[in-house]
């Protein structure tokens, strides 16, 4: 900063000098300062128009404030910002423009001497505080000395779409990158609220267990499921655990800004966030539906979809099963589409119901052929033939013991013979 306080340099001694002709006159030498574009300087305010500021900094003329050098805010009338008197810090801009006019700012000025402060506030992790003043595009400006800038991304947690609303507010920010050769300072109020908040979620979190039902708000939907704002505290709804139905888009369930009940899933501590369940607090309309059917039940169907392994058929709104390859016939099937077409109704029979996995397996070829039948045939085969071959057995043994006796009859009369002779 040059030194231009000439108020402190003239004394009643100094102040007059004799010229060559004897005569007393204004010692102009000592009152002049010598300045250069990008001085910062002090001045008294001598006079204010409607478009400009006249200061007195003691250089030749009078300098000149524009009225966009006056403040970092937009559009400030002169009177607003500066009374006569005043005595102000500015900058050169330049020091003699073409209508040799000393050109100065105080906007720059303090810009200057507030980025030595937001530097040191930067470097400390410390918070600053300020109005919002403007509307830009991606953002908002902030009054902290300077222009600070605050991305909407970086204004709250949640997205935020009305930016005007916040004009004329209050608020404390983070400082994130400064930038001073672009006169450049980025401001984050998200992460304020965010380590406010995350005090908060770390007790929320230590009174939710799994299993719990809670009710949130659901905050935003993607592709993959639906955001829940539960206590505070951000969840996730996967697409699989919306409904008990197939679910194409999670649009097709939920809606932002929706109240739901919702069943906790799990709990990651460490990023505090829930996974969460809604079809879990709604009954189960595939149990309900089940209820009427039993395996060896044969139902009539009809083809939804085809795949290289089977068949799908539906038996009635959300109840569906598979037909195996090998289910569909007694003669060995090349491709499911040589048996059936999609929309075919089929008589099928329920050969297994898995009720973790809500699924049913049923088979074309045992409508008219179960396998219990089958097995219950070979079975009683299986029965008579060892039953015969017990009655050979037992008569091959009886045959066995006959001869026996008949040798030992036979023998016996040739002994008796033999006795008799003698």
């Amino acid at each position: 900063m040059t030194e231009n306080n000439i108020y402190n340099k003239l004394t009643n001694e100094n102040c007059m000098i004799k010229n060559e002709n004897g005569e007393l006159v204004p010692n102009y030498d000592l009152t002049m300062v010598n300045l250069n574009d990008g001085d910062v300087v002090k001045g008294k305010v001598v006079k204010i128009d409607k478009d400009e500021v006249l200061v007195d900094v003691g250089f030749k003329s009078e300098g000149v404030i524009p009225r966009n050098e006056l403040s970092i805010r937009n559009d400030v009338k002169p009177e607003d910002v500066l009374k006569v008197d005043d005595e102000i810090m500015i900058m050169v801009i330049q020091k003699e423009d073409q209508d040799g006019r000393l050109i100065l700012s105080k906007k720059r000025a303090e810009v200057e001497q507030n980025f030595d402060r937001i530097e040191k506030i930067y470097e400390n992790g410390d918070i600053v505080e300020g109005e919002i003043i403007e509307c830009v595009k991606g953002g908002l400006i902030v009054d902290i000395g300077l222009r600070g800038f605050l991305p909407a991304s970086l204004i709250d947690v949640r997205k935020t779409k009305d930016l005007q609303s916040f004009i004329g507010e209050r608020c404390v920010c983070k400082i994130i990158e400064v930038d001073r050769h672009r006169n450049n300072v980025v401001l984050s109020r998200k992460v304020i609220i965010e380590d406010e908040r995350k005090e908060q979620r770390k007790g929320i979190l230590n009174n939710i267990e799994i299993g719990q039902i809670k009710k949130g708000i659901i905050t935003s939907i993607a592709d993959f499921g639906a955001f829940v704002d539960v206590d505070g505290v951000d969840g996730l709804i996967h697409i699989s655990e919306l409904s008990w139905n197939h679910v194409k888009h999670p649009s097709e369930v939920v809606n932002v800004n929706q109240e739901v009940d919702v069943e906790i899933l799990g709990i990651d501590y460490e990023k505090q966030r829930l996974s969460l369940g809604l079809k879990q607090t709604q009954k189960d309309p595939w149990l309900e539906r089940i209820k009427d059917y039993s395996v060896k039940d044969v139902v009539k169907g009809k083809v939804t979809r085809m795949v290289k392994f089977g068949l799908f058929v539906q038996t009635e709104e959300g109840l569906e099963g598979l037909v195996h390859i090998s289910e569909l016939s007694l003669e060995p099937v090349n491709r499911p589409s040589d048996v059936a077409k999609i929309g075919d109704e089929l008589m099928v029979r329920i050969i297994d119901i898995d009720f973790d996995k809500r699924r049913m397996a049923f088979s074309v070829k045992q409508v008219e052929n179960p396998v219990e039948e089958v097995e219950d045939k070979e079975e009683e085969k299986k029965v008579k033939d060892s039953k015969s071959e017990e009655k050979i057995e037992k008569k091959e043994v009886l045959d066995k013991e006959s001869n026996k006796k008949r040798q030992i009859k036979e023998i016996l009369k040739e002994m008796k013979e033999e006795a008799n002779i003698e």
